[in-house]
């Protein structure tokens, strides 16, 4: 199974990082600090470099679902500080080197040195994700075709399904792995360009862990799968959830009404517009609210969360106090 062979790939460059280390994996075209190695470090050259090979294997095990996974040229960065007090950095390619050249990745003389201001006034030219892919040539089955998903909202997307695959996998639920798979493809299909698989993905998710799991057992995946996330506690979960949201395009724009002037408050009222997943059969699909909420909480889902049609977009009430089985984590049925 896909999350079987990340979570062993995530597992292996977990092993190979330090705390204390001072070697870093970024993308040199983007910059991005490429899932699953964001965040960590390493203590030497060589196992940043066994790192970056596995993290261009891991993103390789997540085109098997979908070839829409951005490539990302992955680089070794280290970091220290100049005679001047600038941050300076040391990047050399992780894998073999340029094809081009003949040298290999531990030739010195393929070593790019650059300063953080020589960076800043680098041109980098758009990524090929999220471009206009021009007309459709199918549109008399989808005449008004969504726009292209933003580079931000397409890494949003498969940060959210790697992690939550690695929990499945790690639960044992193969069974609702496979029924994701399924239902991805059947969604695929309906489709008549790629653009927006990735959040064809998130929705197959949604809806068969509801279908597949019970509520508390949706509960421990989310937790899990936000645990493999970068840590991002917040003194107001809600309010940093729908910021993470807003700013990767999951929603459009969100206004909050926790009906008290001292937040959080154990029930909060979110209203959000231009929501880019798809409802289905009368229900909304919540899990990356729900996601957002464990990553910036403290680590465990909200009790439940109801969704609201209303004239503009949604309404969703968050219930973030423990008590009663969970409900509405995956996806909600809508009340009009």
């Amino acid at each position: 199974m896909i999350g079987t062979t990340l979570a062993a790939i995530s597992d292996h460059i977990e092993a190979l990082s330090s705390e204390t280390g001072e070697y870093s994996l970024v993308c040199a075209r983007y910059g991005d600090r490429p899932v699953p190695a964001a965040g960590l470090r390493f203590e030497s050259r060589a196992a940043a470099r066994a790192a970056a090979r596995a993290t261009e294997q891991y993103r390789d095990a997540l085109r098997r679902y979908d070839p829409q996974v951005p490539y990302y040229d992955v680089i070794v960065r280290q970091e220290y500080a100049g005679d001047e007090g600038v941050d300076r950095g040391v990047c050399d390619r992780s894998a073999d080197g340029d094809a081009g050249s003949g040298r290999s990745a531990g030739d010195a003389h393929d070593v790019l040195r650059f300063s953080a201001t020589e960076a800043a006034d680098w041109s980098l030219s758009d990524p090929a994700v999220g471009r206009d892919p021009g007309p459709n040539p199918d549109s008399s089955r989808d005449p008004e075709p969504n726009p292209a998903p933003s580079r931000d909202l397409v890494g949003f997307c498969h940060d959210a399904a790697a992690a939550v695959f690695e929990a499945l996998s790690a639960g044992d639920h193969d069974a609702v792995e496979s029924a994701v798979m399924d239902a991805y493809f059947a969604f695929a299909e309906e489709r008549s360009d790629p653009d927006g698989l990735c959040l064809r993905l998130l929705e197959a998710m949604a809806f068969e862990l509801r279908r597949g799991l019970e509520p508390t057992e949706q509960a421990a995946v989310l937790a899990d799968a936000a645990s493999r996330l970068p840590v991002a506690p917040d003194a107001d979960p809600v309010a940093g959830a729908f910021e993470r949201l807003a700013g990767a395009g999951v929603v459009g724009s969100y206004a909050a009404d926790s009906g008290s002037d001292e937040p959080p408050a154990e029930s909060v009222v979110v209203h959000v517009s231009d929501y880019a997943l798809t409802p289905r059969d009368g229900r909304f699909p919540t899990l990356p609210v729900a996601l957002e909420l464990c990553r910036h909480g403290d680590r465990s889902p909200p009790r439940a969360v109801r969704v609201d049609a209303v004239e503009g977009g949604w309404r969703l009430g968050i219930d973030t106090a423990s008590g009663d089985e969970p409900s509405g984590l995956t996806s909600a049925p809508i009340r009009e």
